[in-house]
């Protein structure tokens, strides 16, 4: 039966608390949900990146002839050049998503949710859309000036944000901030672009090498690489993180005005914008689109890196308050404030701590996640988001801060790395021999620095008479 306890847990979307398992690790792998979660988005991703080769591959009937569909060889190619900017996108937003990361189940769903899930969404509305259009041309609908720009950005936009409504249900309480929401964002985003240009890849080496008018055909892809690989690279991840931002601020407040406007806003913002870049890609010329580049696109890009900077300093900043009023009641040592607040001295205890042994890193990982789990937990009590649930959970951090301190890396502040030293082997000193033997020259030991005194360990005592044999 569910105590009262746990059911103001589950209203406010707090975590329960676990006991202590004896279970070996691949058990409680098996018994996790989040294990079957992974699973079956793994079955439904491959399922849907199936359904799309069907589709790009298959031959397409248009007047006056068919154009044929793109080969394994080609799509093979193109995932290879797509990669690198897909791994970019995904370092960078990593990088930045480092005071409270999220489980790498929600990163790989994030991915995999633009990469798969989006892509074949917004190909079947795309092509939906342009046969009710009515828009001829060379049977591709993604082609048509008109899908482009009034109904792929709309599509694309939701498709690739829908992965945010769903985590947010599933996993609110990790959501903490407008980073995350960020991070989550533009990993959708990446992995969108990541399957969108291998289509278009595939599609100009398979049309290049078909056509001679085009010229030079590695020239032709390396033009296309550059432009969607690269100089326009920043698209899809700029976008969507407009939508995650206005999600981000629809979680963090209590008007509910503010929850439905916000992701309304947010999703509106990212698909003008879009509307706005791909109607500038056929209504310009090459002159104008230069221009609109280096003028507005550029210093978007710039604007949303430096609104991120900002965004991760400020996060340093609520997690020194917030664990500043645990230490002003005493239930924290002052140091927890300053060495959590900062990313440096976070990065600095792990190392500490991994020099000194796996289990001490450990400690000191679980101390960082744990205080800085409390600091939001402090945050949206302040903000009206939890009940008095949220004071049992802080309890909770607060006496597992305390267990993990004794073995963890605290305070790194003025410590070494607990590295093995290298040191040259001093030659010993030369001790003269206590027993005797022959020294001198062709001897084994060289004769005492002083003569032996009669009764001392060194001294023996030779008779008088000795001498070589007399002839």
């Amino acid at each position: 039966m569910t105590s009262v306890a746990e059911l103001a847990r589950r209203r406010n979307g707090l975590p329960r608390r676990r006991a202590v398992s004896s279970r070996p690790w691949w058990q409680r792998l098996l018994r996790s949900g989040w294990t079957w979660l992974l699973v079956g988005a793994t079955v439904v991703f491959a399922a849907a990146l199936a359904a799309q080769w069907q589709i790009i591959t298959a031959d397409i009937p248009v007047k006056g002839g068919v154009v044929e569909g793109v080969n394994a060889a080609a799509i093979r190619t193109s995932a290879w050049l797509a990669l690198p900017t897909l791994a970019a996108w995904t370092a960078i937003f990593l990088l930045a998503d480092r005071f409270r990361p999220q489980r790498l189940a929600i990163w790989y769903l994030a991915v995999g949710w633009g990469g798969a899930i989006a892509t074949f969404l917004a190909i079947h509305v795309n092509t939906w859309a342009s046969q009710h259009l009515s828009i001829a041309g060379d049977g591709d609908p993604a082609s048509s000036a008109r899908v482009g720009i009034f109904v792929a950005p709309f599509v694309e936009e939701a498709a690739k944000a829908t992965v945010l409504f769903a985590i947010a249900i599933l996993a609110r309480y990790r959501l903490t901030s407008k980073i995350s929401m960020i991070v989550l964002a533009g990993l959708s985003a990446a992995g969108f672009a990541f399957t969108e240009n291998i289509v278009y890849y595939s599609r100009v080496i398979v049309y290049s090498s078909q056509n001679i008018g085009v010229g030079n055909a590695d020239a032709a892809l390396a033009q296309i690489v550059l432009l969607r690989g690269v100089l326009t690279a920043f698209a899809h991840p700029l976008f969507t993180m407009m939508t995650g931002i206005g999600l981000a601020v629809a979680l963090r407040t209590r008007s509910k005005v503010v929850r439905v406007l916000a992701p309304l806003v947010g999703y509106l913002a990212a698909a003008g914008g879009h509307m706005l870049f791909n109607s500038q890609q056929v209504v310009s010329d090459g002159h104008a689109q230069i221009v609109l580049y280096f003028a507005v696109a550029l210093p978007m890009v710039l604007g949303a890196f430096i609104y991120v900077i900002r965004q991760v300093l400020a996060e340093g900043r609520r997690i020194r308050t917030r664990l500043g009023d645990y230490v002003q009641l005493g239930w924290l040592p002052a140091a927890d404030q300053i060495v959590n607040a900062k990313l440096r001295t976070r990065l600095w205890a792990l190392l500490v701590g991994i020099t000194h042994g796996p289990r001490v890193w450990w400690a000191t990982l679980r101390l960082q996640r744990t205080l800085t789990e409390l600091a939001y937990l402090r945050d949206g009590q302040v903000r009206g988001l939890y009940d008095q649930a949220a004071t049992t959970r802080a309890r909770e951090l607060i006496e597992m801060a305390h267990q993990l301190r004794p073995l963890a890396i605290a305070d790194p502040r003025g410590r070494r790395l607990n590295l093995p030293r290298l040191r040259r082997r001093q030659p010993s000193p030369y001790q003269p021999p206590r027993f005797p033997g022959p020294a001198g020259l062709g001897g084994n030991w060289p004769a005492p620095s002083q003569p032996a005194q009669l009764g001392s360990p060194g001294y023996s005592a030779v008779d008088p008479t000795w001498g070589p044999p007399k002839s």
